[in-house]
């Protein structure tokens, strides 16, 4: 049975937030959450959750020392998740997902069909989660070789 996942790039002002299952090993971006309290974050991520039943969250971690308070923050974030949702959630990479969502969007600027301060975060997200599905198939490849190679 396909997981769905949902995957955020946490923000102290805003949440970007992403889709996609383990099946199509496809991101897509949803929205970006924006509210005054933590309260109330809270609970537009509760809607999220509710609207798509995720089976597991990702969140956004930066690879730098863990002591660093950004990474903090996001292992607080990612705790938090776990602890009032009852979901698994997995760590990934966030860095440069915000540039790598930015060049995603060059050429539609360059033409002028979007504003050049566009809120991006939905988009990190999708990059942050298609970052953990893409880990799906190297970690499926090495079950097999493990597999494979038992049976030698």
């Amino acid at each position: 049975m396909p997981e769905t996942l949902l995957a955020f790039d946490f923000g102290t002002k805003r949440i970007g937030v992403a889709v996609g299952n383990d099946f199509l090993r496809q991101a897509q971006p949803l929205k970006t959450l924006q509210a005054e309290t933590v309260a109330a974050r809270f609970i537009q991520i509760g809607a999220l959750i509710a609207e798509w039943q995720p089976q597991r969250l990702v969140v956004g971690i930066p690879n730098i020392a863990p002591e660093h308070e950004t990474a903090r923050m996001c292992q607080r974030f990612a705790n938090q998740l776990n602890g009032r949702f009852g979901l698994p959630v997995a760590l990934v990479d966030e860095g440069h997902s915000s540039q790598e969502a930015d060049e995603g969007l060059r050429d539609l600027r360059a033409a002028g069909l979007i504003k050049r301060n566009i809120v991006n975060d939905h988009r990190a997200a999708q990059v942050i989660l298609q970052r953990y599905l893409d880990t799906l198939d190297t970690q499926e490849q090495s079950n097999s070789q493990k597999i494979e190679s038992s049976h030698v």
